[in-house]
């Protein structure tokens, strides 16, 4: 977990969890947000999974930001959001990735030989059982007919940043995370970007959590807004018109 700037006892603090793959966007955005603000921002990043669950657990989150859908469904199953707040408003891409030290080449496309380019090495991805992004990794990876002769040869993270991390370190000779992850990283190359028709949307939805302060409406109201948009596309992702 990652803390921004924090007022543990100001009254108008507003706790968002937000998916890994928000990180540095979300927190440019708090940023520019507190300097014309009178709220503080808390954020805590994570797999959108665990992140979830820890809402399940306990009070006292504001505004939840996921990675997927599955695990905003799974919190409005529980009558835990605030009714009428939740929409998607990000999308992203998915992209196979090497380390920049050892570029690799390779297309990807229907039984593209990604096992035999791995080869005694690893490939890196979030967890597909639970993580957002190893998700949509299998589920391309499934699609393209290569899965199974991947299996074996996989190195499991516990969200996408540490995914990407294992391949920017050398660890792994190859990785699968968001475009907007390769590109916060110079330490990793861009093989190619898996097709979109390969896997569900990516989709980031957002809401407010059903014991949300007033104050987060605004903040909440803030990502929908112009300012916020800039940033989002300025680290890659895509706007979703809702």
């Amino acid at each position: 977990m990652l803390g921004a700037s924090a007022d543990a006892a100001g009254e108008n603090r507003v706790t968002v969890f937000a998916a890994a793959s928000l990180t540095n966007a979300m927190q440019d955005i708090g940023n520019a947000y507190e300097a014309k603000a009178r709220a503080k921002l808390v954020f805590s990043f994570a797999a959108s999974s665990l992140l979830a669950k820890q809402i399940e657990l306990g009070g006292g989150v504001d505004i939840f930001f996921s990675a997927d859908s599955e695990w905003m469904d799974y919190l409005d199953k529980k009558e835990l959001l605030a009714q009428g707040t939740r929409h998607d408003l990000l999308g992203n891409r998915l992209v196979l990735i090497s380390p920049t030290a050892l570029p690799a080449q390779i297309r990807i496309e229907k039984d593209f030989p990604l096992a035999q380019a791995v080869g005694t090495g690893r490939l890196a991805l979030a967890d597909p059982d639970s993580v957002p992004a190893g998700r949509y990794a299998r589920a391309a990876l499934i699609s393209l007919g290569v899965w199974k002769s991947l299996v074996g040869h996989l190195a499991l993270a516990e969200n996408v940043r540490m995914a990407l991390a294992y391949v920017a370190r050398g660890e792994t000779s190859f990785g699968i995370v968001y475009d907007t992850d390769a590109r916060i990283e110079p330490k990793v190359h861009v093989v190619d970007t898996f097709p979109e028709d390969t896997h569900p949307p990516i989709l980031y939805p957002v809401a407010l959590t059903k014991d949300a302060k007033p104050e987060a409406k605004a903040f909440l109201a803030y990502l929908d807004g112009a300012a916020a948009r800039v940033v989002f596309e300025k680290y890659g992702f895509k706007i979703v018109k809702h």
